[in-house]
């Protein structure tokens, strides 16, 4: 018996009845012979890890646009708590854990530099409109690995497309995934909104804390601990949590993310995109070879548009800089930027 039969046995007896196996997989776009040693889901877990819009993760922002300081979440950090949590609850329910990781990983590669700033800023101009869970599938499907796509099995890329719309992934696992992302960027962003001097764990409601508890590590065990406890054939909190829970949302949105003294470089962020978003779709040539492609079979606004999106924050300023910015100059020792 090959390493990955004997683990798709072990799923078979060992986990929920509601889980989704990996040997009942609805299966790739492509068909491919399986791997000897991993299961479909690991081996989408892999692909997701090894391929570059992952690694950029770590140069996107998550909340806080440049912040001065080493502790402040980025979008990769946000992912790999993500991560962490959902996979928690899924080995908890006895769910399957692999599909529940290959989905945290993958749920944000569609995110555009400066975090949801950059994901309006091109929402306006994109005919059809932005949306981060919709280019996180498209960069699953079309545009990694030299346009062939990661070839990620229909569990996963549904999970990813779902995570954050209003339609519900398919999946407990997928559903999963859902209420982690929640968990993890509401309680991350209020440690990183105090590490910002923007609140204080004491602003947070009485009414909140007394249910949820006074601290992020309370709060997310809490919350696991909910969803252990309450979920059956489907991902549920109690109640009373779950009302907590979208109070505290409800704080984070009115406290932090439409705070203008946490959230004032955004304005900046609609000019920033747009105008390169504006250059490139003027001259499309200009493009990086790799876009050329998407550029003859999709047109400019979809190159350009997935162009942006991939960049992270750096190096979209540098762009930016390059293209608008007046360069320093030298003669003989005399600068003229002086």
């Amino acid at each position: 018996m090959l390493v990955r039969e004997r683990i798709e046995l072990l799923e078979q007896q060992n986990l929920s009845p509601l889980a989704s196996l990996s040997a009942k997989s609805r299966g790739r776009e492509r068909e491919e012979s399986p791997c000897k040693y991993r299961t479909a889901y690991q081996r989408d877990r892999d692909r997701i890890i090894h391929c570059k819009t992952f690694r950029r993760l770590k140069h996107k922002t998550q909340v806080f646009l440049s912040p001065e300081g080493d502790h402040y979440r980025t979008r990769l950090t946000h992912t790999l708590e993500v991560s962490q949590i959902a996979r928690t609850i899924a080995r908890a329910l006895r769910l399957n854990e692999d599909l529940t990781e290959a989905i945290s990983l993958g749920h944000d590669l569609g995110h555009t530099p400066f975090g949801h700033a950059g994901e309006r800023a091109l929402n306006a101009v994109m005919e059809g409109g932005f949306q981060h869970y919709e280019q996180s599938v498209r960069v699953v499907e079309r545009l990694e690995n030299d346009g062939k796509g990661l070839n990620l099995t229909w569990e996963v890329r549904d999970g990813i497309l779902h995570h954050t719309c209003d339609q519900s992934p398919a999946t407990l696992e997928g559903r999963i995934v859902r209420i982690s992302d929640r968990i993890a960027y509401i309680n991350h962003d209020i440690d990183d909104a105090i590490r910002a001097g923007v609140l204080g764990e004491s602003d947070i409601p009485d009414s909140i804390r007394s249910v949820l508890g006074p601290t992020r590590s309370a709060r997310i065990d809490l919350l696991v601990s909910s969803i252990v406890e309450n979920s059956g054939d489907n991902i549920a909190m109690a109640p009373d949590v779950l009302n907590a829970f979208d109070k505290l949302r409800d704080f984070m949105f009115k406290s932090v993310y439409e705070n203008p003294v946490a959230k004032g470089e955004e304005t900046k962020v609609e000019g920033l995109i747009q105008r390169t978003f504006a250059y490139f779709l003027k001259y499309p040539s200009r493009l990086p070879g790799e876009y050329k492609r998407i550029l003859e079979s999709e047109g400019a606004e979809r190159a350009v548009c997935d162009y942006i999106a991939g960049m992270t924050d750096n190096y979209l300023l540098d762009v930016y800089h390059r293209l608008f910015i007046p360069r320093s100059w030298e003669v003989k020792g005399i600068n003229f930027t002086d």
